[in-house]
C-alpha cells in the first residue's frame, strides 16, 4: 500500500469527515504513557498523535515509523525540530531495531492488514517491545449486535473500498488483533469505545516475565 498519493489531503479529509473524533480516540490513553521514555508510533500518518505526545511529555522520546515518505513529511511539519522525535521512513515488515521500546502505539494502522500479514506485524512489534511494555491500539471496530453493528458494517464497507482503490490497501475487512496480542503476552487493561462502538481505543499491558 502507498499513502503518498493521499498524504497531502489526509488531514483535511479527516477533519471534514470525522471532525475531532479520531483524535479523541488517539489521545484518550495518552496519560498512560507518562514515564515511558522510549515510545514507538507505527503508521503515524499525518503526525497528530506525536504532536499531542510531545506537547504532554516534552522530555520523553518518540520514534515514528512511517512507510509513506510524503506522509512522514506532513507529520514533521507538525513538530518543532527541537522535539525529541526520531523519524524513520520504512516498512514495519522490513524495519529492524535493537531498541526495546517501553510503549508501542498503533493508531488506525493494524486495520490495514489481512490476517496473515497482521500476525507478522504484531509479532515484529512485540519482538521490539520491553517485557513490561504497554501497547495503545486505536482503531475502527465492529460492535457485537444491533443497529450499531449494521452502521459500522456500512462504514467499513465504504472505507475499505475507498482505501483499496486509492492506496491499494491489502485488507478487505477488519481483523481484530486481540488474540495475537494475547499470544505475545499482552493483556487488555482498559477499553473505551466511541461513536456507537465504531471507534475503539485499547490499552494493553505486557506482564513482565
Amino acid at each position: 500500500m502507498n499513502f503518498d498519493r493521499l498524504a497531502p489531503h489526509y488531514e483535511w479529509m479527516e477533519t471534514f469527515i470525522a471532525g475531532n473524533r479520531l483524535q479523541r480516540a488517539r489521545t484518550c490513553w495518552l496519560e498512560e504513557l507518562r514515564g515511558r521514555q522510549r515510545v514507538l508510533s507505527v503508521g503515524e500518518g499525518h503526525g497528530r498523535f506525536s504532536k499531542s505526545f510531545v506537547a504532554r511529555f516534552p522530555e520523553s522520546e518518540v520514534t515514528v515509523l512511517e512507510a509513506s515518505e510524503r506522509m512522514l513529511t506532513c507529520a514533521q511539519r507538525h513538530l518543532s525540530p527541537a522535539a525529541h522525535v526520531r523519524w524513520h521512513h520504512g516498512n514495519v515488515l522490513s524495519w529492524n531495531t535493537d531498541l526495546p521500546f517501553d510503549a508501542i502505539v498503533t493508531c488506525f494502522f493494524l486495520d490495514c492488514f489481512p490476517p496473515d500479514l497482521l500476525a507478522t506485524v504484531v509479532e515484529r512489534l512485540a519482538r521490539c517491545s520491553a517485557p513490561d511494555a504497554v501497547w495503545l491500539v486505536v482503531d475502527f471496530s465492529l460492535p457485537a449486535r444491533g443497529l450499531a453493528r449494521w452502521r459500522a458494517r456500512a462504514v467499513h464497507g465504504l472505507m475499505y473500498t475507498f482505501f483499496r482503490l486509492v492506496v491499494d490497501l491489502p485488507a478487505r475487512r477488519l481483523t481484530p488483533p486481540d488474540e495475537l496480542l494475547r499470544g505475545h503476552g499482552f493483556e487488555l487493561a482498559a477499553r473505551r469505545e466511541f461513536e456507537w462502538g465504531l471507534l475503539r481505543a485499547d490499552l494493553w499491558r505486557r506482564t513482565a516475565r
